[in-house]
């Protein structure tokens, strides 16, 4: 894809560049998501087109009925006019979306055109779905017509219920969009659109750029790790250009018609994973998730998987991968929940409580045997059979729990044994289930 090669170019030529070192893959000859080592890093997807290919919903598109559309050309040092057909039934003279987000040749441009209007004033939408939630570093647009001269970007973080403002762009920004011109960002605005009159120009009159960096001039963008407020700003689901006001040639008087034509839309970023992943991909359903690491799930790596809940889900950074963490259950339970408390009470190093441990033991990790039972010596804690029933003897003993670490059942008066099942020296078994060993009675000494 050469033309996505250029897009990358001519927007550092219009717009100041942000170093996009904050995206930059890590490279790993098995799986970027571990080192040499095995220990775990940050990783993150590569950086796409990620509107290539997909399908974008026009409010207006020419051919349906067929039509007459007028573009204006420079010959021989003036303007004129050529006109054609849009007919969506003629492939050769139709003009559909999908020439919006095909492989583009700046050579010959394949252009979606709107419908033909009789004012300047006019809005027309272009709607792109990613259908996943992804990381914007620039939306770009390449125009066969000449470009808006005002025009917007929006963006949807919850798959097109609701909407925000990205970018205005526009010759008179006051006075369209309520906006000063190139107003400065401050830490307290980073998530404000701005408007911008540098690609407000009548002139290229076919060809012509438009390019948006999300990060451009955000004053946390060097620090991109640490900043959720534009973590939460590049991110997107679907991207919305709305077309509000088209240039005047002033050639044509009242008789004048206007279009919007665009050859190229893209949207160049990452799918969002959280520093968890490497890679998206389709799953069972279809729907591009991301190949979760660091034991964490998610469509976007955001939770922990289960059983991981030892410290809370954290973003990966270039300092600390955030590995999602085991709980400590000594193989005895298969769920556990995360305890804020607890895990200030460590140092901030585990949290996590085990759930319905199982074999007879019991605690916060299941490291100890259960009222009735006592640790086998001979036998890990991991162990099956790591506890062992108190098997009191139900005459003999006073209760049913015996020492946790010994097994020795509390015996009544008179009784001994680790299970209490026998009289001891100088007792003698009694009939009575109260005090079933008696004081052997010894004879006086006569006089």
């Amino acid at each position: 894809m050469a033309w996505f090669g250029r897009v990358i170019v001519f927007a550092c030529l219009l717009e100041p560049c942000l170093s996009l070192a904050i995206f930059a893959p890590q490279h790993s000859q098995s799986d970027p998501c571990y080192d040499e080592a095995g220990q775990p890093r940050r990783c993150i997807p590569d950086f796409v087109n990620a509107g290539f290919g997909r399908e974008v919903q026009a409010s207006s598109t020419c051919g349906s009925p067929p039509s007459t559309y007028c573009f204006p050309t420079e010959k021989g040092g003036g303007r004129s006019r050529t006109c054609r057909t849009c007919d969506a039934s003629d492939p050769r003279s139709a003009h559909p979306t999908a020439y919006l987000t095909d492989l583009n040749n700046a050579h010959n441009l394949s252009c979606w055109r709107s419908e033909s209007f009789s004012q300047p004033s006019h809005n027309v939408t272009l709607t792109l779905s990613l259908h996943k939630k992804f990381e914007i570093t620039y939306v770009s647009l390449q125009f066969c017509s000449p470009r808006p001269e005002s025009m917007s970007i929006y963006k949807s973080m919850d798959y097109g219920r609701t909407w925000v403002p990205y970018q205005f762009f526009s010759a008179q920004c006051r006075r369209v969009y309520n906006k000063p011109n190139r107003a400065p960002v401050t830490k307290q605005n980073e998530q404000e659109a701005l408007c911008s009159d540098g690609y407000s120009d009548l002139y290229p009159l076919s060809g012509g750029l438009i390019a948006f960096s999300t990060l451009d001039g955000r004053p946390s963008a060097q620090d991109f790790d640490n900043s959720p407020v534009l973590q939460d700003w590049v991110t997107a689901t679907d991207i919305r250009v709305v077309f509000s006001r088209a240039h005047t040639l002033g050639d044509g008087g009242s008789r004048e018609s206007f279009q919007y034509a665009v050859a190229d839309l893209q949207v160049g970023g990452r799918c969002r994973c959280n520093g968890h992943a490497s890679r998206c991909v389709n799953d069972k359903d279809g729907y591009l998730v991301c190949d979760c690491r660091h034991n964490t799930a998610g469509a976007e790596c955001d939770r922990c998987k289960p059983f991981h809940y030892d410290r809370p889900w954290q973003r990966a950074t270039a300092r600390d991968a955030n590995e999602c963490l085991a709980c400590s259950c000594n193989l005895h339970a298969r769920r556990c929940r995360f305890n804020m408390e607890l895990y200030k009470l460590s140092g901030r190093k585990s949290g996590g409580v085990c759930l319905n441990c199982r074999h007879n033991t019991a605690g916060r990790h299941c490291h100890y045997c259960k009222e009735g039972f006592y640790r086998d010596l001979t036998k890990a804690i991991t162990h099956r059979k790591a506890c062992r029933a108190c098997d009191c003897h139900p005459v003999g003993a006073a209760g049913k729990t015996c020492n946790q670490t010994t097994g020795q059942c509390p015996c009544k008066d008179g009784v001994t044994g680790i299970t209490c099942n026998r009289c001891a020296k100088g007792y003698q078994q009694s009939r009575s289930p109260v005090a079933p060993c008696i004081k052997i009675p010894t004879a006086s000494p006569r006089l």
